[in-house]
């Protein structure tokens, strides 16, 4: 029985990629992965994250990853559909790695709507969704490590050319660095997320 997890990273922040990952494996390995010590990635290390990023893909059967861009997410957000966006791309991984069964970390208030989506967009698939889902079920706690490590790397390649924070709107270096690049350049770059608000307010402001 392949049993399927999938979990987002970068939903908060202002800038960078929002990313989603999935991971399936055989049912009787996932013991595998407790056993590795996979729990959900806020409780570890980036150090330790990147340990078991790689652990991880030796252990599973497959893996998907997919970067949805800041002007996707801006995209969705004017449709006021950024759920939408996310259960599209979850829908996404779970049709490329065809499990039995799916569990996922859901961003909507409702839990099962969300996962309704999912399965609809991904021809039927079981789908079991949860809020905190990654700290409950190990599958998905290995997906949210896949995704956080991908996102610190693309937030890793900003930083050599910009001093640009967490890319959190509550870290004052990365609200910073964004008033300092439209002040100058009279436009955002690429992967700054216009549609969030302390970034309009930067623009209103200029």
């Amino acid at each position: 029985m392949q049993i399927c997890g999938i979990d987002d990273a970068g939903r908060g922040p202002m800038l960078g990629p929002l990313v989603i990952a999935g991971i399936s494996l055989e049912k009787k390995n996932l013991k595998k992965l407790s056993a590795l010590g996979v729990k959900d990635s806020k409780k570890l290390t980036p150090k330790l994250r990147e340990h078991l990023y790689k652990k991880i893909i030796e252990i599973v059967d497959d893996y998907y990853i997919a970067k949805i861009s800041p002007k996707s997410i801006d995209a969705s957000v004017k449709k006021h559909c950024l759920n939408g966006l996310e259960a599209k791309y979850m829908a996404k991984v779970v049709s490329k790695l065809n499990p039995d069964i799916s569990y996922v970390d859901s961003c909507d208030v409702n839990p099962a709507r969300f996962g309704k989506e999912i399965s609809k967009l991904s021809d039927n698939h079981k789908i079991k969704s949860f809020h905190r889902a990654d700290s409950r079920f190990v599958v998905v706690s290995a997906a949210s490590i896949l995704a956080k490590v991908t996102r610190d790397r693309e937030i890793m390649k900003l930083r050599k050319e910009h001093d640009l924070g967490s890319g959190y709107p509550s870290d004052s270096v990365t609200v910073k660095f964004v008033k300092k690049y439209y002040k100058k350049h009279h436009e955002m770059p690429k992967f700054v997320r216009k549609s969030w608000k302390p970034v309009q307010k930067i623009i209103e402001s200029n």
